[in-house]
């Protein structure tokens, strides 16, 4: 059973290594074996590429509109809320429902890194005990299944940029290095809460749960600029996805950037990248033994 268990982590190494004693020189933790684990995983694109999208077409397998559900749903829903809220609130419709669906196609993303990152190992156990690949080869293959979620979904914004202009302007464009971070920081909250996950099985239900109060806490249904004058919106700041939403939605609305959020999630991503290797070097021979 244990030669069965280590398959998953020290073939993939042993088997694209001309010396295999080689490998083993560096120890089971090793800063050599985790940024390994990292390269392998990237270039070993074209598996997790065609797995993540066979995972979309095997959610619809059978179903007419196929894929185009996920945009169906998304817009669904954040006509739904915009309308609701915006009624509640008593604010512009025209302005309020682009914010909320921009808002939704963030969190949509960010969410599903989260939840799906904690069981991402937990989830492919048997390929983690029998198929000889790294670990980030699974992490890669969720956030490419995500990023195919957002970039669906981002055909509800293309059309209510339609329906409601927006001055978007050159601003637009830090919209591509906002999602490059929102994706490099999915990356360090798989590898880091998904390594976790497998040792302690309480952590994802935990995740599960503190999530859906991070929905309420964060600006999506309702807007941050009117709570800008009150004294909790320094409370509200300390929020960490407010920030992540925030360097995107304000290019992507064409709204004035507000610097102080990209500084927030630059900080971020150094600690939690730094996090993750350490974890990654020290936990990453024992995935195979906890899953």
């Amino acid at each position: 059973m244990s030669q069965t268990m280590t398959t998953g982590d020290d073939r993939a190494e042993d088997a694209t290594s001309p010396d295999p004693f080689a490998a083993d020189a560096s120890g089971p933790r090793s800063w050599k074996r985790a940024f390994r684990d990292i390269g392998q995983g990237w270039r070993q694109r074209p598996l997790w590429g065609y797995l993540g999208w066979q995972d979309i077409k095997q959610r619809y397998r059978r179903s007419v509109l196929g894929p185009l559900w996920i945009s169906i749903t998304m817009a669904v829903v954040a006509t739904a809320m915009g309308f609701l809220y915006g009624a509640l609130f008593h604010e512009d419709i025209p302005q309020f429902l682009p914010y909320v669906a921009t808002g939704l196609l963030i969190w949509y993303f960010i969410n599903g890194c989260i939840l799906e990152g904690s069981e991402v190992f937990i989830a492919n156990e048997g390929l983690i005990r029998f198929l000889p690949a790294p670990l980030t080869l699974h992490v890669y293959r969720l956030l490419w299944r995500q990023t195919l979620f957002f970039m669906h979904n981002l055909v509800v914004w293309a059309i209510l940029m339609v329906i409601f202009p927006r001055p978007l302007g050159w601003n637009l464009l830090l919209a591509i290095p906002a999602f490059a971070l929102l994706v490099i920081n999915g990356v360090w909250i798989s590898v880091l809460s998904g390594i976790i996950a497998t040792r302690f099985r309480d952590i994802p239900p935990i995740i599960a749960s503190l999530t859906q109060l991070v929905f309420f806490m964060t600006p999506i249904v309702w807007s941050f600029q009117r709570l800008s004058t009150n004294p909790l919106a320094g409370y509200i700041e300390l929020n960490p996805v407010l920030h992540f939403v925030e360097i995107l939605r304000e290019p992507l609305l064409g709204e004035a950037i507000v610097w102080r959020h990209w500084y927030v999630v630059g900080a971020i991503t150094v600690v939690g990248c730094a996090a993750a290797l350490v974890c990654l070097r020290n936990y990453r021979s024992r995935v195979a033994y906890w899953v």
